[in-house]
């Protein structure tokens, strides 16, 4: 045993040896004569005087230096407690207690560095979880709400104040709620298809699977398949669309076929029928052309070749290959050209089929007699073309959905012209030169089609 450690032992000892020795003093005493006695005695008194003083001095330098020990390690223990695992310099000695010092240290270091994994580990987690589009929220066995990620919270329309609360505190929606209850209880519920959000517009697909392991819970994952849905809606429209656009010229197509073979020949009946057959295989071969267009603008095939352009020629050349469909509907065309907005850098072609597109569109949804106006100006370095007639203007729920392909704002009613995608291929041809087509409501009647360029 290291002499640091015993000192306060061996001073101990010295002081019951003391009270050893002047106890078998006073027992020897009673059998000795009277001068080996006080010899004797006096030998006794004065070893167990001396005896005293060293002991407690021992035992007082021992506890000194045991209990600046005992400070150092106290001010260490201080010291991770604040959090900071910085290794000490003391010294901690050979002896037991120095053993148990350094054995203390080493599992607080052990532990720090654990606990600096889990805090990482975390941290990763959640930055994980705040940056991902599903939904996440984790439950544990209790099925109190552990973890909720922001796109959670703005699915479910939940906070932060959700945390520690029960799921069904939390959470309003029953077919959630009875996936957590299966997914808490050990099971697994099937995936299923539930409208969320404010209006009930926005779809997503919930699925809750238990947590194994001995603590337990539930997680929760939401997927938005609103856009998917969406898109497969707009695929099914198409389809269902171009069918109906092919149908109707070749039904009429055939029936005048049939007809021509069925009936004597007559010069005047025979050349009414092929005009008829060539103006439907014209509305076939554009509706083609259109749907191949679109499909290398959706691919990013169709080239562009920038090069300044007069939009006031641009405007005379439409309004030129238009004139027989203004004309036949008694339209007045006006136009208004700003000094600052006529020259622009664009695709002449290209800028010519988008404000072609759009002047029929309003040649086609416009009364007869009534004004279309055609304008550019320029702002803060971008030009816009306008385009607007005295139609009956679009309903503001379908106002977006108009460079949809094949869109009708009237459902009922048969399309008074062209292929229907017209303004699909217009916003098409605008996204090309970094621009963009929005439609709006005027205020004295009518739709505004507005295109905004780069100047």
């Amino acid at each position: 045993m290291p002499f640091r450690f015993r000192t306060w032992i061996f001073a101990a000892s010295l002081v019951v040896a003391a009270a050893a020795l002047g106890l078998a003093t006073l027992i020897v005493g009673w059998r000795l004569p009277a001068d080996h006695v006080r010899s004797f005695g006096l030998s006794a008194v004065i070893a167990f005087g001396l005896a005293i003083p060293v002991a407690i001095a021992f035992a007082w330098l021992s506890s000194v230096l045991l209990s600046r020990r005992l400070q150092t390690i106290a001010a260490v223990a201080r010291q991770y407690s604040t959090s900071t695992r910085a290794r000490p310099t003391y010294e901690y000695g050979d002896d037991e207690l120095g053993t148990v010092a350094r054995v203390l240290d080493a599992s607080v270091q052990e532990l720090g560095q654990r606990l600096e994994e889990l805090s990482r580990d975390r941290a990763r987690m959640e930055a994980i979880l705040s940056g991902m589009v599903e939904g996440v929220l984790v439950l544990d066995r209790e099925g109190r709400v552990q973890s909720v990620n922001r796109a959670a919270q703005a699915m479910l329309r939940v906070d932060h104040s959700a945390l520690g609360r029960l799921y069904l505190e939390a959470i309003r929606h029953p077919d959630i709620s009875a996936q957590l209850a299966t997914a808490l209880s050990g099971g697994r519920a099937e995936p299923s298809e539930l409208p969320l959000g404010r209006d009930g517009t926005r779809t997503f697909v919930a699925r809750a699977a238990p947590v194994s392991g001995p603590s337990g819970g539930a997680v929760l994952v939401l997927h938005d398949i609103t856009d998917l849905r969406r898109a497969d809606q707009i695929r099914r429209d198409f389809v269902a669309n171009v069918s109906h656009e092919l149908r109707t010229p070749l039904t009429a197509i055939r029936g005048y076929v049939e007809a021509l073979a069925d009936v004597p020949p007559d010069p005047d009946e025979t050349r009414r029928f092929v005009d008829v057959i060539a103006r439907h295989t014209a509305r076939m071969e554009r509706l083609v052309t259109d749907l191949l267009r679109l499909a290398r603008l959706d691919a990013r095939q169709e080239p562009i070749e920038m090069a300044p352009c007069d939009i006031g020629q641009i405007f005379n050349a439409v309004q030129t290959d238009l004139a027989p469909a203004i004309e036949g509907r008694r339209q007045r065309v006006t136009i208004s050209v700003a000094d600052d907005a006529r020259m622009i850098r664009a695709d002449a072609a290209k800028l010519h089929d988008i404000v072609r597109n759009l002047v029929e569109n309003a040649v086609n949804y416009s009364p007869e007699a009534t004004d279309i106006h055609l304008e550019s100006t320029q702002h803060d370095g971008l030009v816009d073309i306008i385009v607007a007639d005295s139609g009956p203007g679009i309903p503001p729920a379908d106002l977006t959905r108009v460079f949809e392909r094949f869109y009708r704002v009237d459902k009922a009613r048969a399309r008074p012209g062209g292929t229907g995608l017209g303004l699909a291929i217009a916003r098409h041809l605008v996204e090309l030169h970094g621009g963009r087509v929005r439609a709006e409501n005027r205020a004295e009647g009518g739709a505004r089609f507005t295109v905004t360029l780069p100047a």
